[in-house]
């Protein structure tokens, strides 16, 4: 017999937020540096204190956040040896999760990131740098999710989270007008079922962006 017991709305307030807050971050619709108070996110998305510093607490267990001893939140300014680090990290985990998600991908996935592709296209034409990286990530997560590892797409979003707000800065800066290349040579290589090639698209593809970030 189940007990019914009320929602607590801190709970799903903070939830909520938590989720907001997560998602600005990785897609890079925050400065890295950009600082913020819990006064200010509870004014700005209507929640308590209590909600507010619950999502900021996780938020800063995942990297998204950092918070100094005297208590300021900011988001990550990243040095280019911390980019480089994470850079690695990309490149072990990524190729990976591609090549257990090859034997899954069938020809409605590759459809569904051909169409993410365009739209990543549209928003390099556009100079979106916003749109540019919700949809790049977008492109590698409808990927990975076929591989089925969630403990490995778990880290990997970590990694993003704490790359957003500086993927952001960098593509601005840069003004790609392209897609990018290595992504057609990503689809290419899940339509051959080919994987060292699809492996090699997806390590060059996350490493040669991340390059411009260190330098």
């Amino acid at each position: 017999m189940s007990i019914h017991r009320p929602s607590d709305p801190n709970a799903s307030a903070h939830e909520r937020l938590y989720r907001s807050l997560r998602q600005q971050v990785m897609h890079g619709e925050m400065d890295p540096g950009q600082a913020l108070t819990l006064r200010g996110l509870g004014k700005t998305y209507g929640v308590s204190m209590t909600p507010a510093r619950e999502a900021v607490r996780r938020l800063v267990a995942e990297g998204a956040f950092t918070l100094s001893s005297s208590g300021r939140i900011s988001t990550p300014e990243l040095t280019p040896e911390r980019i480089e680090e994470l850079a690695a990290i990309r490149a072990l985990l990524e190729p990976e999760m591609a090549a257990r998600a090859l034997p899954r991908a069938h020809f409605a996935l590759i459809e569904r990131l051909s169409a993410i592709n365009a739209l990543n296209g549209e928003a390099a034409v556009n100079g979106d740098a916003v749109a540019y990286v919700r949809t790049n990530l977008e492109f590698h997560r409808t990927l990975y999710l076929r591989a089925q590892t969630p403990a490995m797409l778990a880290l990997c979003e970590t990694v993003w989270l704490q790359l957003g707000p500086t993927m952001r800065r960098v593509y601005a800066r840069i003004k790609r007008r392209e897609p990018p290349q290595h992504h057609r040579m990503i689809l290419a290589a899940l339509k051959a079922g080919d994987e060292p090639g699809l492996r090699l698209a997806v390590r060059t593809d996350v490493t040669q962006g991340l390059r411009h970030l260190a330098g």
